[in-house]
């Protein structure tokens, strides 16, 4: 059987992607085979396949499957906006069902799924579609990025409370060094390992075109695999 994680943050800009690329390496070096998905993404550039999301083509490359674009972005959005907004202006029907099936053919292949989401937790991956219902339908695993700057603390607190009050479990977070000047960082997460019901699986030096592999090795997913 597949497993899978959701990945949310505690905002928009605060590394998920970075932080599922790290998942995916973490897992190959551990064996397991894994894909990456982004169902939906907003700030797509056509290319000559179509229209193509830079966070989606990362977790793409970062998973030893190599699975097909369309499959890990089913939902490719032009406008750099919310998602509900970028579908609306480019006409298209942002659908669960479609989420799924692609999921279906991901998950054929693999042992293992990344599953990024699309903002924080509370913002709506499209009109009438929210984040927890597609975590739910993978399984209501989520991993928790937590940008870690000043307000952090009431963030992640509200989007762990969050989670599970949408009837998903939070397994585990990942701190991510968005802002390197932030002081008293080893303060904040000490806070944020009392106030959050899951383990920290690592923090990470987050930099623009940080090298992924590095900072796989930089998390422990041992509380992960045994979650049940």
């Amino acid at each position: 059987m597949t497993r899978s994680w959701f990945v949310t943050g505690t905002d928009t800009g605060v590394g998920k992607t970075f932080a599922s690329v790290a998942l995916l390496h973490a897992l190959a070096a551990r064996g397991l085979a894994a894909a990456g998905m982004k169902p939906v993404a907003s700030g797509c550039e056509r290319a000559g396949e179509g229209w193509r999301n830079d966070d989606a083509l990362a977790l793409q490359a970062a998973s030893p499957l190599r699975p097909a674009y369309a499959d890990v972005n089913p939902y490719a959005l032009p406008a750099a906006t919310a998602p509900q907004l970028a579908a609306r202006e480019a006409g298209i029907n942002v659908e669960l069902a479609g989420v799924l099936q692609a999921y279906a053919r991901l998950a054929a292949g693999a042992q293992v799924m990344v599953v990024e989401g699309a903002g924080g937790w509370a913002a709506p991956m499209a009109d009438g579609l929210e984040q927890s219902q597609v975590a739910l339908a993978v399984g209501g695993q989520v991993v928790l990025v937590v940008g870690l700057r000043l307000g952090c603390l009431s963030h992640a607190r509200l989007s762990a409370r969050a989670i599970e009050g949408d009837g998903c479990r939070l397994v585990g977070w990942i701190g991510n060094r968005i802002e390197p000047g932030f002081e008293r960082v080893d303060d904040y997460l000490a806070l944020l390992g009392d106030a959050l019901p899951a383990p920290c699986l690592g923090v990470l030096a987050h930099r623009p075109g940080g090298d992924g592999a590095a900072a796989g090795r930089a998390l422990d997913l041992s509380p992960l695999l045994a979650a049940a």
